[in-house]
């Protein structure tokens, strides 16, 4: 007769893995998943975001100094400094133009002010609105040309020209009166570099 051994449990490292149940190893793989989107997949998205709002700037920026006429917008103060166009605040219809070379650097201008406004922003360039001499239209035809002026239809219509010595920028101005007491100005700031 063979001696019967005693019964041995088995050392811990033989046992087996206890099963994971269904759920919790789901929930472990979602988690994984929720942790490679969240390392891979946000910073992926913000170098998205990134790049269409750099590419978005550019083309703003493009079609700002590529443009042949007019913005509708009020010049940087520092154009405005620059140029000494101190546009008169609450002024309406404000659009502008620059242009630049090695010679000559160039503010087209206009808005819509008040009667008083205008007195206010011929004394800060130097001048006066008794210099305004009636149907002088002060404004060049080839500046016309690059920003699509044409000072004809309704009048009156009155201009100068503020020639200043370098560096302070010269002015020519012409307003359009066709509406009593908003008058229409355009200015033309020319300095040289």
């Amino acid at each position: 007769m063979t001696a019967a051994l005693p019964h041995q449990a088995p050392s811990p490292e033989e046992e087996p893995p206890p099963s994971e149940n269904r759920g919790h190893r789901i929930r472990r793989r979602a988690l994984t998943l929720l942790i490679i989107v969240l390392l891979i997949g946000v910073p992926a998205g913000y170098l998205v975001i990134s790049a269409n709002q750099s590419r978005d700037s550019g083309k703003d920026k493009e079609e700002k100094y590529s443009a042949t006429g007019l913005t509708a917008a009020w010049p940087s103060r520092v154009q405005r400094r620059l140029y000494k166009v101190p546009i008169p605040g609450y002024s309406a219809e404000v659009a502008y133009y620059e242009t630049n070379n090695w010679k000559t650097s160039r503010l087209y201008v206009q808005f819509r002010t008040s009667d008083e406004a205008l007195e206010k922003f011929l004394r800060v360039i130097g001048t006066s609105v008794d210099a305004l001499e009636e149907d002088d239209i002060a404004i060049g035809a080839r500046d016309q040309r690059v920003v699509g002026w044409e000072f004809t239809g309704p009048g009156p219509w009155s201009g100068l020209s503020n020639e200043r010595e370098n560096p302070t920028p010269t002015h020519h101005v012409v307003v359009n009166r066709s509406q009593p007491g908003h008058p229409m100005v355009y200015v033309v700031s020319r300095t040289t570099p």
